[in-house]
């Protein structure tokens, strides 16, 4: 890699994340040519939304200046993270990307619930689009009384002559601690577990009305899993497919079905 492999940096926790400003800081240090793009507000839990915010048919898109970031392009755009990474392939902020940068996102991101996350829609919209993509998530837990970014930053930079390795198309979803120290958390590959760390609950159901909870899982994950992994102290990485379509077992009985419909 040099500075000519261009990377998309964005997120879905906003312009003003600080997880955002890590990973193009670290991205920079790399030698790379970093351009950032994220949502003008929160759109966690986006997953692969295209929506966006349009007036008489626009959508806006405003320059940024990053603290500490002289010299990097940076745009605040009325949408969510997927919508931002597709247009930047249509080459919204100069020639596509060859790597989509998603995070740092605060919390971790694993197990199947991962559909719903805005971080990891952003990388699988780049892999569906012939480029390479990495969601990037810190274990912070819910009341961290210091959060690392550098830590999950300094890894995802690490990973990416492996991302460029990969045939186009290529997925990853790392999952960090939030560690500090002079020796960074191995990496591991994982599997995705049943469930995340938490699971969203339904707390109360109401005339016109729902409550939700966030609750602890109770289910104890495999032990290869990037949950076990994550709570062991490792840094997950686990490949992603974008959306294909797959085997049924028989398309036989189709037709007939079909007909006594």
């Amino acid at each position: 890699m040099n500075q000519s492999t261009r990377v998309l940096i964005t997120n879905d926790d906003g312009i003003g994340s600080p997880g955002l400003h890590a990973l193009a800081a670290a991205a920079v240090r790399a030698g790379l040519s970093v351009v950032v793009a994220a949502p003008a507000s929160e759109a966690s839990g986006s997953s692969s939304s295209i929506t966006a915010v349009e007036e008489d048919g626009k959508i806006t898109i405003e320059e940024r200046e990053l603290e500490d970031l002289d010299g990097v392009e940076a745009y605040a755009v009325h949408g969510a993270p997927a919508f931002i990474t597709m247009i930047a392939t249509h080459g919204a902020f100069g020639p596509p990307p060859d790597i989509v940068l998603s995070g740092v996102n605060r919390g971790a991101n694993v197990g199947r619930a991962i559909l719903h996350s805005g971080t990891v829609g952003a990388a699988l919209t780049a892999g569906i689009n012939d480029g390479r993509g990495m969601a990037v998530s810190l274990d912070t837990g819910m009341h961290p009384e210091k959060i690392h970014w550098d830590t999950a930053a300094r890894l995802a930079t690490g990973l990416l002559p492996f991302l460029m390795e990969q045939e186009a198309g290529s997925v990853l979803n790392l999952n960090v601690p939030n560690s500090a120290g002079p020796d960074l958390p191995e990496y591991r590959t994982a599997t995705l577990t049943r469930f995340g760390i938490v699971q969203t609950t339904l707390a109360e159901r109401g005339q016109q009305h729902v409550r939700l909870a966030i609750a602890d899982t109770t289910e104890t994950p495999d032990p290869d899993s990037d949950a076990a992994l994550l709570a062991a102290g490792y840094a997950t990485v686990t490949a992603l497919q974008p959306v294909t379509g797959t085997a049924l077992p028989s398309l036989d009985a189709l037709p007939q079905a079909a007909s006594q419909a």
